[in-house]
């Protein structure tokens, strides 16, 4: 648990700002607890496994129990080290861990090890798209958000409250679970920038799998810092929402609290620093308790743990383990694939996606065309059933790459390839051997190959421009739209099987005439 800074007004000064809300700007920074997804504890050998009875995986040492000490846990080191690297930070030679000093019941040392003035990774920015506007007033606008650090520290217990016996206890499975907490500098400006901030990093976190991304089980924690201000003045005094634990209800409180502390500030009140908690039933935040500052904490070095050292051989030991990463798989596709830098970033959003896309351009051949079918018509299919790319339920890519490479022979229209992939969502493919040959006896079964005899066609076309009189004189006149209903005719004529271009230019050519 850390301290957003709130103090940048030189770096802010200059800093884009984002649509005004009643006149004043929102400002959001953001502090993310990360569980890495080690198998035991940041100092002690307990296990971190969800789901077990309380307080059975809390040993001595998380317990602080006289005579223990703790022992630093290499494997959360090397997450953190990998994150560094996923962003671009400076990951700090010799790094020190300190005691945050609060009492609370869930916490059984009486304060919580974290790092504080040298944390193991700083600095970094996180890069995203930011859409906005729909249709034809669709925007995308490329973020960046600024880290100011990222730290180890071990999490604290947890209290359950069973009200309806009117009892609290405390489960100290949590505690000593190894967390990274990431924390940017207050660059966001509007609830929708501060979700899609958390879904790139939510994108890394999993990608480089030092974390499972569980929001529900409380694997990926988000607390927003929120305040507001009349454009060019000081930044204001912040509210921090503890605890969202989904991209909607993050959004949701944001809103409201944003709504909130301009009311406040309208009606002369001022904004008390709080830490306050977000209620999904009633779509309002409330205050938990004042906000501590940095201070409060007494911050100190902790006497039971070195200095720690991470060398550059270390560092490029990790690197030559990880993955590659996802923006370095988003050139590469520009480059290779020659795609925009949009639909490549869209393309990396998880390895699975990546994967599939891969499978289906080396398939087809034509790599442009299969990206938009991934993210056109598989993705439309995944978000419709609500389920993952690499669901069983989903087309193999060979068989959609298939269909690409048909698209782009001439063989079948665009109708077409839609109602070969619709067989392919309902029949069951994934463990057949000739996929080529599936496709292709899906296209012949439902008779779904392009008419490509120009004879036949012409004169389909000469047959809907003598019976649509009306839609010619139209066209004639200068109504473009009027041709539309004529492709429209001659489609249907031919039972969808024309090539629509073909038609196109075959209409323009008679009605020139």
């Amino acid at each position: 648990m850390s301290e957003t800074v709130n103090t940048f007004e030189a770096q802010q000064q200059g800093r884009p700002t984002g649509p005004l809300v009643h006149g004043y700007e929102v400002i959001i920074g953001f502090e993310t607890h990360a569980q890495l997804s080690t198998l035991s504890k940041i100092f002690s050998r307990a296990s971190i496994a969800f789901g077990a009875e309380p307080n059975t995986q809390a040993c001595a040492v998380d317990l602080a129990l006289p005579g223990t000490l703790p022992v630093m846990n290499k494997g959360a080191v090397e997450r953190a080290i990998q994150f560094g690297l996923a962003i671009g930070s400076h990951i700090a030679p010799r790094s020190v861990f300190a005691r945050k000093n609060y009492f609370y019941p869930d916490l059984p040392k009486g304060y919580q090890i974290s790092q504080f003035e040298i944390p193991v990774v700083q600095g970094g920015a996180v890069e995203f798209f930011l859409e906005t506007g729909k249709g034809a007033d669709l925007i995308r606008e490329k973020k960046t958000v600024r880290l100011v650090r990222a730290h180890l520290e071990e999490d604290a217990g947890k209290s359950l409250h069973e009200d309806f016996i009117g009892q609290s206890g405390i489960d100290l499975n949590r505690a000593g679970t190894p967390l990274l907490e990431i924390v940017t500098e207050p660059d966001m400006r509007s609830s929708a920038e501060a979700v899609a901030y958390a879904k790139e990093l939510h994108k890394i976190v999993t990608w480089i799998g030092i974390c499972d991304g569980n929001m529900q089980e409380g694997s990926f924690r988000c607390d927003a810092n929120v305040s507001v201000r009349k454009p060019g003045q000081p930044l204001g005094t912040r509210r921090e929402i503890k605890n969202l634990n989904s991209f909607k209800f993050m959004q949701q409180a944001i809103d409201y609290e944003v709504r909130w502390q301009i009311e406040q500030i309208e009606d002369g009140l001022e904004i008390q620093q709080a830490t306050v908690l977000f209620n999904p039933d009633t779509g309002e935040t409330r205050a938990m308790r004042t906000k501590e500052d940095a201070a409060d904490y007494r911050y100190f070095p902790d006497p039971d743990l070195p200095p720690l050292c991470i060398s550059e051989q270390w560092i490029e030991t990790v690197r030559g383990q990880m993955a590659e990463l996802p923006r370095n798989m988003a050139a590469r596709f520009q480059a290779d694939y020659g795609l925009s830098e949009y639909d490549a970033t869209q393309l990396t959003q998880s390895q699975s996606i990546a994967k599939y896309f891969e499978s289906t351009a080396k398939t087809s051949g034509q790599p442009k065309l299969a990206a938009n079918w991934v993210l056109g018509e598989v993705s439309a299919f995944t978000n419709k059933q609500g389920i993952s790319i690499d669901d069983p339920e989903v087309p193999n890519p060979i068989a959609v790459g298939e269909i690409v490479k048909r698209i782009a022979s001439g063989e079948i229209n665009g109708g077409g390839a839609k109602t070969a992939f619709q067989a392919l969502c309902t029949e069951r493919h994934n463990d057949i051997s000739d996929l080529a040959g599936f496709v292709e006896k899906i296209i012949i079964d439902r008779d779904l190959k392009q008419m490509n005899d120009t004879g036949a066609l012409e004169a389909i076309v000469v047959q809907v421009i003598e019976a649509n009189a009306k839609n010619v004189a139209e066209f004639k006149a200068g109504n473009e739209k009027a041709l539309n209903g004529l492709v429209g005719q001659i489609m249907k004529a031919s039972k969808g099987k024309a090539n629509p271009q073909q038609v196109n230019d075959l209409l323009r050519s008679k009605l020139a005439d």
